[in-house]
């Protein structure tokens, strides 16, 4: 870029500019954080650490398999697009680190023919990612495209399936792919390798879509709505993972480099504190008796910790994914990677809050349909990346709303279930508060099934037990006695295998307390599930479930679990 040593005006505030404080703003408008289009070795010198970068030695063939001619023929373009750029073709393939992290990239640049997809990018794309497979290096594609390149007719469209393709191989090989959006990404791009890796960074402003806004204006007449086809729109929707300013974007793929490593032969198996004290109570006697009413109000204080709390305090490096890729992002359930100890883990978690506004905005943690799909992306993350799951639950129940219905909430949960019973990775659930009907259980089919002290877990609420069996919703507190919906009476039942002890005053007296314990609960756990080979983690787990109802007579209060 020659702007470097002139004056140069904002397309969007119009704020006269010094091309060298632009550059020194990675090319970020100061005034008004517009973020202007970076070439593809401008772009890897901004991600990349410095003295990492190594170009992949791949070879670049673009062919004129029709002999295309527009207003000029195809060579004549491609000659001019290597002189203007100096640059083989649309995309650049290096080897380099983030943060000390290897990571393979390829990043387009729009410079070159629009950053159309043509065969040599697609071959480029695949290239790429069949060296991080070789490697077992993660991938990082950074797109910037118009669409699939059409003076190459129908062998353009094939690199969508092409790309694909070699993208499911790293799915199976378990090697972690990320996908960084920049302004635009349209067309075979956007419909196939930018919107298929693992986790879809985008940067602000940056439109995606499949159809770009001029060819849907010429075909539908429409008019598009402000903001359409923008990242964050599509966070919205559910499409995209995070948005993030370009000064941001080093250390989030640090964060999700380092909690989702790429496999090795022989993966860790014990976290750094492989020898922590196991916190949690499996003795019913142990625990005083409680009147369940009473808990149940303990665990809907609005002062207790939430997940996100307890995510703050007991994991390093946790970075949040959004969306379902199908509806949109439920803010009721938070999901992500991080790392507990040094272990990487998934974490996924019922959100409710301290404040009117924010339980209004996360509907009182009750997840809808979208809710339980993005939950179950990150759990099948977790399965390909080999990483265990912790997940942690305080909700009244899912969202029973006609939009709810509308989107399947069922079937969501349904799905949910049967992923996790099958699931090849540790899973550790923790009812921190309310564990309500099957909103709840949707993340508690574990391997372990913890309680802190003044939790409840129950098939309904006591109020609407109340109101359907007594015909009284006052008769509440009969009903939770009768449902037995505290931990002392659930570990007695064998329904779970272990409570949290909490401070005396309850788990908003000591929020950070409590969290150690969490923490120190987990690591007790986690050791002996990460040593079990994932056939005989699910068989274990399976076998678990197949027992509950088959063995249902209490267990003596004085007896182990």
């Amino acid at each position: 870029m020659d702007d470097v040593n002139h004056w140069v005006l904002c397309p969007r505030c119009r704020a006269v500019l010094y091309g060298r404080r632009l550059v020194r703003a990675a090319r970020v408008c100061p005034e008004c954080g517009r973020h202007e289009a970076l070439d593809a070795p401008e772009r890897l010198r901004q991600l990349l650490d410095e003295g990492t970068i190594e170009p992949l030695d791949l070879p670049v063939r673009t062919a004129d398999p029709l002999g295309f001619v527009d207003t000029r023929p195809y060579p004549e373009r491609l000659r001019e697009a290597r002189e203007r750029t100096g640059l083989d073709e649309a995309v650049v393939c290096v080897r380099g680190a983030v943060e000390g992290h290897p990571v393979i990239v390829a990043a387009m640049d729009f410079r070159f023919l629009g950053g159309s997809l043509g065969s040599a990018v697609g071959e480029l794309i695949t290239l790429s990612a069949e060296t991080a497979l070789a490697e077992r290096t993660p991938l990082l594609i950074v797109t910037a495209s118009g669409g699939a390149r059409m003076q190459e007719g129908m062998f353009a469209l094939l690199q969508m399936a092409r790309t694909s393709q070699a993208l499911s191989r790293l799915d199976e090989a378990g090697v972690l792919t990320l996908s960084l959006v920049t302004d635009p990404t349209f067309g075979g791009v956007a419909a196939s390798f930018a919107t298929s890796c693992d986790v879809i960074l985008a940067e602000p402003g940056a439109r995606l879509g499949f159809a770009g806004p001029r060819v849907i204006a010429q075909t539908l007449r429409q008019t598009l709505p402000a903001g359409f086809q923008t990242a964050e729109f599509l966070l919205r929707k559910g499409f995209v993972d995070v948005i993030r300013p370009r000064s941001a974007l080093r250390p989030t793929l640090a964060r999700l480099l380092a909690a989702a490593p790429a496999p090795d032969l022989e993966p860790a198996r014990t976290p750094g504190e492989a020898s922590a004290a196991d916190p949690a109570l499996t003795c019913a006697a142990l625990l005083p008796e409680r009147d369940p009413w009473e808990v149940v109000r303990l665990a809907r204080r609005i002062e207790r910790p939430t997940t996100l709390d307890y995510l703050g305090l007991i994991l390093t490096d946790f970075e949040e994914l959004h969306g379902d890729r199908a509806s949109g992002d439920c803010p009721a359930i938070v999901a992500g990677l991080g790392q507990l100890d040094g272990q990487p883990v998934a974490v996924i978690g019922h959100q409710k809050g301290h404040e009117v506004a924010e339980l209004a905005t996360r509907n009182y943690g009750m997840a809808s349909p979208a809710g339980y799909r993005k939950a179950a992306r990150v759990l099948r993350l977790a399965a390909k990346l080999r990483v265990p799951v912790i997940t942690l639950i305080d909700t009244p129940g899912a969202y029973p709303g006609i939009e709810a219905e509308e989107g399947g909430q069922a079937v969501a949960i349904a799905e949910i279930l049967k992923l996790l019973a099958g699931l090849p990775v540790p899973v550790i659930a923790v009812v921190t508060g309310e564990g309500g009907s099957g909103g709840a259980l949707a993340l508690a089919v574990a391997d372990e099934v913890l309680m802190f002290a003044n939790a409840v877990y129950s098939v309904i609420t006591p109020e609407g037990c109340a109101a359907i069996l007594w015909k009284d919703p006052a008769a509440a507190p009969r009903a939770a006695a009768a449902l037995r919906v505290d931990a002392r009476q659930l570990l007695d039942l064998g329904l779970i295998d272990g409570v949290l002890p909490e401070p005396e005053d309850g788990a908003a007296a000591d929020p950070v307390a409590t969290a150690d314990t969490l923490r120190r609960g987990l690591l007790a756990r986690l050791p002996r599930l990460l040593a079990l080979d994932p056939a005989r983690l699910v068989a274990d787990r399976r076998a678990k479930f197949r027992r509950m109802g088959a063995e249902s007579a209490p267990a003596t209060l004085g007896g182990t679990r």
